[in-house]
């Protein structure tokens, strides 16, 4: 399954629909950080703001948020 390409802005959403808060005193320059903790273990997503998001690091932020690409590509589409 290929990955749409997305914007910062679009991963942001999806992050927010997945239960992602931006992470206080994190993200510097031009990267922005995202958090979420659950009962197992918690998460850090690092989203670098550019327009187009390369393949690769889309694939890694997905992984980081502990996410499947399905999963992702539903919340995109929501």
């Amino acid at each position: 399954m290929k990955l749409p390409v997305v914007s910062s802005l679009e991963v942001e959403r999806v992050l927010h629909r997945a239960g992602f808060e931006p992470a206080p005193k994190r993200g510097k320059g031009s990267h922005k950080a995202f958090f979420k903790q659950t009962q197992e273990r918690k998460f850090l997503v690092i989203v670098p703001q550019k327009k187009a998001i390369p393949q690769g690091t889309l694939l890694s932020i997905i992984k980081q948020a502990g996410l499947t690409k399905e999963e992702f590509l539903r919340l995109l589409k929501e």
